[in-house]
């Protein structure tokens, strides 16, 4: 009896651990930026900072997030895009590899999904009762988005700009407003780069996916465009990104400080070019992959550290 416990408690915890593995909680950072980003321009701004918001705000959007990336896993394996993917480059494409390689079950893989949305779902309609509906505007927007992502955005070449709204304008904005119970002008323009530059990471890890999106049908843009003009548009988002902040500091939204910024900026030139050097060779490009990751997340907290020093020293 004692062994069969035992066994059963070690399997349990495998299963766990897969389940954790099948978050891809290493693209959390699309979520941490945001949230970080509009809860300091309320602070920045108008002095005003929560932390029982901010910590439900943030657990809110981490729950919407994690649901996204399992239910995407869950219906790339069902159209067979995973497992006919040979091109894809691990961690960055291709989903967590669970379901084609058998560790679990679609059936569990779902059900996970289902409670993350749902957290989420509690999360957003205690913020909305207590600080305004907006608020679950925004989260339905991120729920319906996140769960036909697959299915339907990318089909209609319409995901990325969904991720680029979610995880940039909707996360900053609903950060702000949790805070303030008011929209601005301010956390809109701040939140354009953060956007842009995580629309970067999913165009450029649908490169890899390429092959086996298209025996789908699922014609994301980079399907539509083709290997190397979607790496030349990839070039251009990235470089749209640090003139959206130089715009910003130029029509006076975002502070002289938020440059600091662009010191990134030469990293994100060195990825364009294996992008553009490699869109053909998944392997090759995968530094730039990488390094698009680490650009959006030192962008953002910059940006965040921009806008603190701000209130600090001007």
């Amino acid at each position: 009896m004692y062994a069969l416990n035992k066994k059963s408690s070690k399997t349990l915890s495998s299963k766990f651990l897969l389940l954790i593995k099948e978050l891809r909680a290493p693209f959390f950072t699309a979520t941490i930026v945001p949230v970080m980003l509009g809860t300091v321009l309320a602070w920045s701004t108008l002095k005003v900072f929560n932390p029982i918001y901010f910590v439900l705000t943030f657990l809110g959007a981490l729950c919407l997030h994690a649901g996204a990336n399992v239910i995407n896993d869950y219906f790339d394996y069902k159209s067979g895009c995973d497992s006919i993917n040979v091109d894809f480059v691990s961690p960055f494409s291709g989903g967590s590899r669970l379901l084609p390689e058998g560790l679990l079950k679609p059936s569990d893989v779902y059900k996970f999904a289902m409670f993350f949305f749902g957290v989420a779902s509690l999360i957003g309609v205690f913020l909305a009762f207590e600080r305004g509906w907006t608020i679950l505007l925004f989260g339905v927007i991120g729920i319906v988005s996140g769960y036909f992502y697959v299915t339907h955005l990318s089909t209609w070449s319409v995901g990325e700009f969904f991720v680029g709204l979610n995880f940039g304008p909707l996360m900053v904005l609903g950060s702000y407003y949790v805070q303030v119970q008011r929209l601005s002008l301010e956390p809109f323009i701040a939140s354009i780069p953060v956007g842009l530059l995580i629309a970067s990471v999913l165009w450029i890890n649908e490169i890899p996916d390429y092959d086996a999106d298209k025996h789908v049908g699922k014609k994301t843009l980079v399907v539509r465009l083709g290997r190397e003009k979607a790496a030349d548009v990839y070039a251009a988002i990235m470089i749209a990104s640090y003139v959206s902040i130089v715009l910003g500091v130029v029509v006076n939204v975002v502070p002289v400080t938020a440059l600091i910024s662009l010191v990134t900026l030469p990293l994100a030139l060195k990825a364009i070019m294996i992008a553009r050097k490699h869109s053909r060779e998944p392997l090759k490009m995968a530094p730039a992959n990488a390094s698009t990751i680490l650009i959006h997340l030192s962008t953002g907290l910059l940006l965040v550290l921009g806008f603190i020093l701000s209130a600090i020293l001007l």
